[in-house]
């Protein structure tokens, strides 16, 4: 599990993203409430869920409102069931009507992403394979829904393109062959916290497995074609140095498959470009 998330080191974002939804002011609130009136707001969990994103939640009232006090009853990570409650918000009315579709969309949005990553990781219990994600991120989330990833007790994969080297097909194929890009990879050895290449079949595996990278990606590939991957990693690397890892085509339904074909690794684009923002409400009366 993470550390709880500083949401003060998001409020610039924060801010972008309630300029966006404000625009030149919302009238709405402005004509029809008071701005002396004051107000409590309750988080309530529709479905169930895995909590993530809470103190991002309360960070943009407190953007609105600087009194704004809030009573968080459950933390990033919890499982929630219809009718929990994990927090109330105090503040200004205005302030919560206004910051309420930013701060619920990003709550139901990381919500998502936990609870989507929870279900992959409970699949594969009890394997040794891990679920990572992906840089299949959205454009300014990337940050909050890996961090949403790990909430739900998945690992991050690269952060950006600057942390590892990962030669895809494309890289293959311009830098002239799997055994080329390899060669040329090398020049970032100590720079890069891993060098790792997507193969396709056991032609292009058994080219990775002469140049020894850290980690080889076994790229849409049925189970059973998984499974003879690692069983060659493994005759050729006894010290067992290099790491496995499967993506492409990997479901709910196939994840064990794939888990119990002795990968280490099993890199999931849906969590964070796919999962189902999940059902909250948020509901405010006179305080």
């Amino acid at each position: 599990m993470p550390s709880t998330l500083d949401a003060s080191a998001y409020r610039d974002l924060l801010k972008s993203f309630l300029a966006e939804d404000l625009g030149s002011g919302d009238i709405t609130t402005e004509t029809t409430v008071s701005a002396t009136q004051r107000a409590r707001g309750e988080i309530i969990a529709k479905a169930p869920l895995v909590l993530a994103g809470i103190e991002l939640f309360a960070e943009v009232f407190r953007l609105l409102d600087k009194t704004t006090s809030t009573e968080i009853i459950c933390h990033d990570g919890e499982e929630l069931t219809p009718g929990n409650i994990p927090a109330r918000v105090y503040a200004s009315a205005r302030a919560l009507l206004s910051g309420e579709r930013v701060a619920l969309n990003l709550l139901q949005r990381l919500s998502g992403v936990a609870t989507q990553t929870r279900r992959y990781v409970r699949a594969i219990e009890g394997t040794g394979a891990r679920i990572l994600d992906t840089r299949k991120t959205t454009p300014g989330l990337r940050a909050l829904e890996k961090y949403a990833v790990l909430v739900g007790g998945g690992k991050s994969h690269r952060k950006d393109l600057g942390e590892a080297v990962l030669i895809k097909e494309n890289h293959i194929r311009l830098a002239g062959g799997v055994r080329a890009a390899l060669a040329a990879a090398e020049a970032a050895r100590g720079r890069a916290a891993w060098i790792e290449i997507e193969v396709t079949n056991l032609d292009e595996l058994s080219e990775a497995l002469s140049n020894a990278p850290d980690v080889i990606l076994l790229d849409n590939m049925s189970p059973q074609l998984v499974g003879q991957c690692v069983a060659q990693v493994r005759a050729r690397d006894e010290k067992k140095q290099i790491l496995t890892e499967a993506s492409g085509g990997i479901t709910l339904a196939n994840v064990r498959a794939f888990a119990e074909a002795g990968v280490d690794w099993i890199s999931v684009g849906a969590l964070t470009h796919s999962s189902p923002a999940v059902d909250l409400s948020f509901e405010i009366a006179p305080d």
